[in-house]
């Protein structure tokens, strides 16, 4: 049996409180009184970015949220903390600082390769978790595909970059799921973000002409949608690289279109993924499968 790796599992231990009591008491007001001058500041930003850029939904979401975390009478909620560990059902992970869990496999044969985190940055102020995210790949497909050519490499042989690219570039099935943290993501926000990030890595791999690939996929992602904190967004490429997408199981599209699937990969797992560490945990977890 392979063991693949997460050393994010194991709980970290607890930090020592700071040796500095003196200074914490000696001067009470000014914590608070920074805290505050932060969170005007922060508001203040928001608002003004908000209303150049009406059109924005995300800047507009998160200017609704700044206020509710920052107003005096607002309920600040609090954060997950502890360190990644397997729940108490072995076929699922979770993580603590969102509260997600994720299914150690999807379907008869796609592994989990690692989790990681979608962060937006609010006018360099605030980082927000917009969705949890888990990376899935074809463990038969893996062997089969990339074990004829990585199965004997050594450890300090294997090319992760060589690795990472012919994944993307083969017809390996593969699965993101996203699962939504931030409460108040519209649908329209996500489609926002999309045409963003996926239109970027489309000029990338492609050239500029493929607005009409990038709206065909964009336009799934219909108003009537809703996606509360904890929906499921499934970007799956299946056999002949066609990008299926679902939300909370209901099928909203499929395109084929290899050029597709790839931009989407590399948010993921590209050369500027959307979180570093996760791609670090997929790629040895992949070369794990590859060399057993």
């Amino acid at each position: 049996m392979v063991s693949l790796r997460f050393p994010f599992l194991f709980p970290q231990p607890p930090k020592p409180p700071i040796n500095g009591g003196a200074h914490v008491h000696s001067r009470p007001f000014s914590a608070s009184a920074a805290a505050c001058s932060v969170a005007s500041l922060a508001a203040a930003g928001a608002a003004a970015a908000a209303s150049q850029n009406p059109g924005n939904p995300f800047l507009r979401d998160a200017y609704d949220l700044l206020l509710s975390n920052f107003s005096p009478n607002g309920n600040r909620s609090s954060p997950f903390w502890g360190s990644l560990s397997l729940s108490a059902e072995p076929s699922s992970v979770t993580d603590p600082k969102t509260g997600v869990s994720f299914p150690s496999a999807l379907g008869d044969s796609q592994r989990l390769l690692g989790i990681g985190l979608r962060k937006r940055s609010v006018l360099g102020l605030k980082n927000i978790d917009v969705y949890a995210f888990g990376f899935y790949a074809d463990n038969d497909d893996i062997k089969k595909v990339l074990g004829e050519k990585y199965g004997k490499v050594s450890a300090s042989e294997l090319k992760n970059k060589e690795l990472i690219d012919d994944l993307m570039d083969s017809d390996i099935c593969t699965t993101v799921r996203l699962q939504i943290v931030y409460g108040r993501l519209s649908i329209s926000s996500v489609r926002s973000a999309f045409e963003e990030s996926v239109g970027n890595r489309l000029r990338k791999f492609g050239g500029s002409d493929n607005k009409e690939l990038l709206q065909r996929f964009t336009s799934e992602f219909k108003d009537e949608y809703k996606i509360p904190r904890g929906s499921i967004i499934d970007l799956s490429r299946e056999r002949g690289n066609v990008l299926r997408t679902t939300i909370d199981g209901k099928e909203v599209g499929s395109i084929q279109s290899k050029l597709l699937c790839r931009s989407i990969l590399d948010l993921y797992i590209g050369d500027d993924p959307f979180d570093r560490q996760a791609k670090e945990d997929i790629v040895q977890n992949l070369a794990s499968l590859v060399q057993n």
